[in-house]
């Protein structure tokens, strides 16, 4: 029997409102982080995840706030990223009702930060995203929402977050980002072939056959989505039995 598959909405949050934008820039914004959450639950999403794309130290309050008012009516898991720069910070995080702490900056410069998180709260509350950009052959870790080169190779780091602890991989492509294009297969099936942990492609996803794709030929264990959702181009639903009709594994 496979391993299903899952369908991840992505909520991109600025300032307490949900926003969408084009490889990491022109936001505009899309509507309320716990009404759009609980339309997506009830739409059959596996999960959530909420990225403060602003990050700033006084947004974080805001987003505890309102991943506390989702966490009230949300029964699916919530994964918050963006912002996240301390052990104390994916304490709190958690606290206020997250089921797993989304970390990328904070990873690339105290990487034993991983560690000591995976040891307190468990492995499967701590997910590094990784932000990669192709170069040649390669792909480099970005860091700070897109804006700094960390100098990491990004099938390195994978590899090496995954040996500290991290028990999931949040892969963006940012090349791919907000284009509606379609995933990295390339980037996503040599992190999934790299690493003993579920990676979650993330990145370019403008239709269904997108989404099929990445979760067969990309091999991701899955797919999120924002523009498709957020824009009514699709219900998750719709989604799913698109891809059980294709012959993909979906969680029912």
């Amino acid at each position: 029997m496979p391993l299903t598959k899952r369908i991840i909405p992505c909520l991109d949050v600025k300032d307490g409102v949900v926003v969408k934008g084009v490889c990491f820039k022109n936001l505009k914004s899309v509507g309320d982080p716990p009404t759009l959450a609980v339309a997506y639950q009830d739409q059959g999403a596996d999960e959530i995840v909420f990225l403060d794309v602003k990050a700033s130290l006084a947004g974080a309050e805001t987003l505890r706030s309102a991943v506390q008012k989702t966490a009230e009516n949300l029964f699916i898991p919530l994964t918050v990223g963006g912002g996240i720069r301390s052990f104390n910070d994916v304490r709190l995080t958690l606290k206020a009702g997250a089921d797993k702490t989304s970390v990328n900056t904070a990873a690339v410069q105290d990487p034993s930060l991983i560690t000591k998180c995976a040891d307190a709260f468990g492995s499967q509350c701590i997910v590094v995203a990784i932000d990669a950009k192709r170069t040649g052959d390669s792909w480099d870790v970005y860091t700070h929402s897109g804006t700094h080169l960390s100098g990491l190779d990004a099938i390195d780091w994978a590899k090496e977050v995954c040996d500290r602890g991290a028990g999931e991989i949040l892969l963006t492509s940012m090349d791919a980002d907000g284009t509606k294009m379609g995933y990295d297969i390339d980037l996503t099936r040599t992190v999934v072939r790299a690493v003993g942990v579920p990676v979650i492609a993330s990145g370019g996803c403008g239709t269904i056959d997108h989404v099929a794709e990445v979760l067969t030929r990309g091999e991701a264990d899955a797919a999120l989505a924002a523009s498709i959702f957020h824009y009514g181009q699709h219900t998750v639903g719709e989604v799913k039995s698109i891809l059980e009709s294709k012959g993909v594994p979906i969680r029912k």
